[in-house]
């Protein structure tokens, strides 16, 4: 099993919304370069995508797409990228639009995309011994390799990379948007609705999601969106590796945006953090800094966040927020911003640049997060040398060990129920601790050596991919 085929709804650097994107954009490189395998990616042609990357694509062929009565026109670039081919499939109709999600006919979209996929299989030079699908957008695709079986003994591996969203339409687009008989309706249905993501759960030879703990936690009830009865009849085909970053990507010695490259020199973090609060226009100074980058919702903890943050505050310290996401949060660390001008900046909106000089300047990352996936984003603070402090749930608790000042072991903060006052008392426990310069030493040192590189995650993916080998042999 050699040849594999991502199936994706974004990868960066053509397209990017959030971590899926930087996922598909780094493994694929890690598992051709270290691992041996030949990967490609197949993607929608958004209009999105910037010009300079469309006008590299070589166009391959066009196709119809039978979508219940309607056909529609596909057209099939490709594209090579750092060695890795990359597939586009275009519709005017569906992907030339502002912005990639958020439609009332997402459903319908994605429908398109997984059929065209298929049909794409049949048309190029490559054929793959695996296709891997990730998250609900390409659910239907694993599902229709199943039924239709575009390439002789082609295996299936299906990635939740979030299974809150799961592509749910009404059960009468099956017969609006499929040619296939009443039999096949079952492996796509679930409470009364068509379902993307159950569709490949019940159709993919083997299921993935992003960590370790979030594999067991969508076993249950709470975390799994309604889908644990199935995950538990499939448990013993799903697995949980974590993701990884690019460190050639995130590596402060390396990034031209930040004021001061490093390594892991405390002095030179601290000339970026000066550079920054001087950029922002908050007092210079050793002061300690947090931080959030993030989706300003719900699922990010930020109501706890909201119920705690005018009382710690009233400590000496400094809280930079970047994102963008529910009015109600976005309106609440803008209010706070005016309010203590002297210690908060709010940013409303998404600024990668600004990101990398948030990293860099800051002591501490804030991800109190009620689920979690994987988390990302402390995984790239780790890069900069920044603590992360996150509640102990999904990727969070894989990647983030909390510091024990006495044994000293561990990398960052983290708490486990899901409440503010739990936070409040250990951002108090992290102000302690960079406050003791001896005891801030033993954590840094432990941060120092901490990485999520691919390499590992890669060696993961392609044991799995090698087992199919061993039960063809």
């Amino acid at each position: 099993m050699k040849n594999v085929m991502f199936v994706a709804s974004e990868c960066t650097p053509f397209i990017k919304t959030g971590g899926l994107g930087d996922v598909i954009g780094s493994l694929p490189q890690h598992l051709k370069e270290n691992e041996g395998f030949d990967v490609r990616v197949i993607l929608p042609l958004y209009d999105e995508i910037d010009g300079k990357w469309k006008e590299k694509m070589e166009p391959i062929t066009s196709f119809d797409v039978r979508l219940g009565w309607r056909n529609q026109e596909a057209k099939l670039f490709q594209l090579d990228y750092h060695g890795i081919i990359y597939y586009f499939i275009a519709n005017d109709y569906y992907f030339t639009r502002k912005g990639i999600y958020g439609y009332y006919d997402d459903g319908e979209r994605f429908v398109f995309f997984s059929h065209a996929v298929i049909e794409a299989l049949k048309q190029i030079d490559f054929k793959p011994d695996i296709l891997h699908g990730h998250d609900w957008q390409t659910g239907v695709a694993i599902a229709l390799s199943k039924i239709t079986q575009p390439i002789e003994g082609l295996k299936t591996i299906f990635t939740i990379h979030n299974i809150k969203y799961q592509g749910v339409m009404p059960l009468s687009t099956f017969d609006d948007f499929f040619n296939l008989g009443p039999e096949h309706r079952g492996g796509m249905e679930w409470e009364g609705n068509l379902n993307c993501m159950k569709s490949a759960l019940f159709h993919a030879d083997k299921i993935t999601t992003v960590s370790p703990t979030y594999a067991e936690e969508i076993k249950q009830p709470y975390f799994s969106e309604g889908l644990h009865p199935i995950l538990l009849e499939r448990e013993q085909d799903l697995v949980g590796i974590m993701n990884g970053v690019d460190t050639k990507e995130y590596n402060p010695l390396l990034d031209p945006h930040i004021y001061v490259q490093y390594r892991s020199a405390r002095t030179k973090k601290a000339e970026n953090k000066m550079a920054f609060q001087k950029e922002i226009g908050l007092p210079v100074g050793d002061v300690p800094m947090y931080i959030i980058i993030s989706r300003l919702v719900e699922q990010k903890g930020f109501d706890l966040v909201k119920h705690i943050f005018d009382e710690f505050l009233q400590e000496n310290i400094q809280f930079v927020i970047l994102g963008t996401g529910d009015e109600a949060f976005e309106q609440f660390f803008t209010s706070r911003a005016e309010q203590y001008p002297e210690k908060v900046r709010a940013f409303i909106t998404f600024d990668e640049v600004l990101s990398r000089k948030m990293y860099a300047a800051a002591d501490f990352f804030v991800m109190p997060s009620r689920f979690e996936p994987c988390g990302l984003t402390p995984l790239i603070a780790f890069q900069y040398k920044t603590v992360p402090i996150v509640r102990e749930t999904g990727g969070l608790n894989d990647s983030v060990k909390p510091f024990n000042e006495f044994t000293g072991e561990g990398n960052g903060f983290s708490f486990h129920n899901y409440n503010a006052h739990e936070l409040l008392h250990v951002l108090r426990y992290s102000l302690s601790v960079i406050n003791r310069p001896d005891v801030w030493k033993k954590l840094i040192r432990n941060v120092n050596k901490t990485q999520f590189s691919w390499k590992k995650s890669a060696q993961q993916y392609a044991k799995l991919y090698k087992a199919f080998d061993a039960v063809l042999a």
